[in-house]
């Protein structure tokens, strides 16, 4: 599909329904196994025409930093067309919850400048440009809910059964950094198999150190507990309910404490910006 500007793409959210490090490797990065589900549910994504490359929806972040415009200046030497976009982010995923939100962002904007800019990068080659931006890139530039493993690059795609979703996000940022160089972190747990983890579950191996740090975590871990199995996404803040139907989700997304915020969501196998650009619209 050939993308002309102005174009409104989304970046949608995950979360990792297990996380268990298994080692860590010389260079410090954690050898890790982890399932990803996408969610529908996204920040939206505008590049328009400019003169200049801009960025816009990131207040808290200087520009230079922001992964959006990280990944458009590592692009723009592959451009055949001028190498010039305003992009402007509509956030709704929160920072630091452990959604995935800034990945997601630079995934689409790598994705959809690849297009506009006609680079002519294939999937594989976006992926390792993504993995220099951070580990959970290339799963949003692939596009599917997915099974990963070394440092969350080495991806299996996963058909996963529905599931609706409540998330409820506790008001605070959780560094990932902080988290995997903690000294209480866990990280010799046993590897498991694809077909273990679809028909056991696994838990997540970073909850321990987070709700010691930040014990609003853990107060909401135990909130939602209390209406089904309650679980932390990736080394975030967020904690999620799943539910057979939405109904379910909003009706307990109805007691949630008004301190907190909360979203209510489905679970994709495909997200929306690899469907739409495969389809068409």
């Amino acid at each position: 599909m050939a993308l002309e500007f102005p174009i409104t793409l989304p970046a949608p959210a995950k979360i990792n329904l297990c996380l268990n490090i298994v080692g860590r490797r010389p260079d410090g990065y954690h050898e890790l196994q982890t399932a990803f589900q996408l969610l529908d549910f996204a920040d939206q994504l505008t590049f328009s025409a400019s003169e200049k490359l801009e960025v816009s929806g990131f207040d808290a972040i200087e520009v230079e930093q922001n992964l959006v415009y990280r990944a458009a200046k590592l692009l723009s030497p592959r451009a055949k067309r001028v190498p010039t976009v305003k992009i402007e982010v509509e956030k709704v995923i929160p920072m630091g919850a452990g959604l995935g939100g800034g990945s997601s962002d630079a995934a689409t904007t790598l994705v959809a400048l690849n297009e506009l800019w006609q680079c002519g990068l294939s999937e594989q080659e976006l992926c390792r440009l993504g993995r220099s931006l951070g580990a959970d890139v290339p799963v949003f530039v692939q596009g599917n809910s997915a099974w990963g493993e070394g440092i969350g690059e080495s991806l299996t795609p996963l058909n996963l059964p529905y599931q609706a979703y409540l998330l409820v996000y506790p008001n605070c940022h959780v560094g990932t950094k902080e988290i995997f160089t903690h000294p209480d972190l866990t990280r010799d747990s046993s590897a498991i198999t694809i077909a273990r983890f679809l028909s056991l579950g696994a838990g997540n191996d970073c909850e321990n150190v987070v709700c010691q740090m930040y014990p609003e975590v853990g107060r909401a871990l135990g909130w939602i507990a209390n209406f089904g199995p309650a679980k932390m996404t990736g080394t975030g803040s967020c904690v999620f309910l799943a539910c057979e139907s939405l109904d379910r989700a909003k009706a307990v997304q109805s007691k949630v404490p008004e301190e907190w915020r909360s979203f209510v969501t489905s679970g994709v196998n495909q997200s929306k910006l690899i469907s739409g650009l495969r389809s068409g619209t």
